[in-house]
């Protein structure tokens, strides 16, 4: 007999499952909920998963043992957030690692995989947009949809697999699906360009530290957050804060980067057409070392401003 995977029963991995009578959030979510911005007042980690015996820790550190959860039922928001990613907070390296699967036997609700390193997601029903920094694959399990992290798709490359309405050519992936994403290149941290046509919304560019991330349309809030490295460009308009806690690098806003730019920001420069920066950034003089990297993009530095 074979199990969802085509594996043999005898072989069948270590499976968690999860069954839900109602969407729950945050399930999957390796920051539980931003933890270190709440302190256990939206969540607790060691709290049980509502009308299951393993909490949401337990489901955690399952994925990083490399096995994986099987969830019957409906999801809420948040689902992989943070996927992949051995955090700093919880004792980890910041790095990446290799986790288990998550396989979803119905719809789930926004911003899944947001900031998502590794791992993949299967889901049998709808999934809300916007998503996260995933993109879609051929699936190889019968009647689910496939996702993967953008991240890890240019870092370490498809290994076979087939994109669903992107294209890799190297180091350089164009997505033109018409989905709207948050966190596209999220912790991005090798020499790779990835190119969304359409537009995005939360924090495009979040802790990046390499490459280049190209936006063919408008941003929503917090772009370029931490940005801590590399060029996230979006040609087209941002929403307010962004560049906010920005630590290195350059944000290019091909239009206005909104209200509150560069807030708790540390270092790095901004360029952009228009643009209301709060203290400590301030508008500086651009010099041609900046209208060269303009140029580099296939930007007309015409009309820009220089932000540090």
């Amino acid at each position: 007999m074979l199990n969802i995977f085509g594996r043999k029963k005898d072989e069948e991995e270590n499976i968690m499952e999860l069954e839900l009578s109602e969407p729950v959030d945050c399930l999957c979510d390796f920051t539980y909920n931003f933890y270190w911005q709440h302190q256990g007042e939206k969540m607790n980690p060691d709290d049980k998963v509502p009308g299951n015996e393993h909490t949401f820790r337990e489901v955690v550190e399952h994925l990083k043992t490399g096995h994986s959860i099987k969830i019957k039922g409906n999801v809420g928001h948040r689902a992989c957030s943070s996927m992949g990613v051995n955090l700093q907070y919880f004792g980890g390296d910041g790095g990446d690692i290799e986790v288990g699967k998550v396989i979803i036997d119905g719809d789930v609700d926004s911003r899944m995989g947001i900031s998502m390193a590794r791992g993949s997601i299967y889901v049998k029903g709808t999934v809300r947009e916007p998503f996260g920094n995933l993109i879609a694959v051929k699936s190889d399990i019968k009647g689910y949809k496939k996702f993967k992290s953008i991240t890890d798709v240019v870092t370490k490359g498809l290994g076979g697999e087939k994109l669903i309405g992107a294209e890799l050519s190297g180091k350089r992936l164009n997505i033109n699906d018409g989905s709207i994403r948050d966190t596209v290149g999220a912790r991005l941290n090798t020499d790779a360009e990835i190119i969304h046509q359409g537009n995005v919304d939360l924090s495009t560019g979040i802790l990046m530290r390499k490459g280049v991330v190209k936006v063919y349309g408008n941003a929503g809030k917090n772009t370029g957050a931490l940005l801590n490295g590399g060029i996230v460009l979006i040609n087209g308009n941002c929403d307010d804060f962004s560049a906010i806690e920005m630590k290195k690098g350059t944000l290019v806003v091909n239009g206005d980067a909104g209200k509150f730019m560069g807030a708790q920001k540390k270092s790095g420069i901004i360029l952009a057409k228009k643009g209301s920066p709060i203290p400590p950034t301030a508008r500086k003089t651009m010099g041609e070392s900046e209208k060269k990297v303009l140029i580099s993009l296939g930007v007309n530095p015409t009309g820009f401003l220089k932000f540090e």
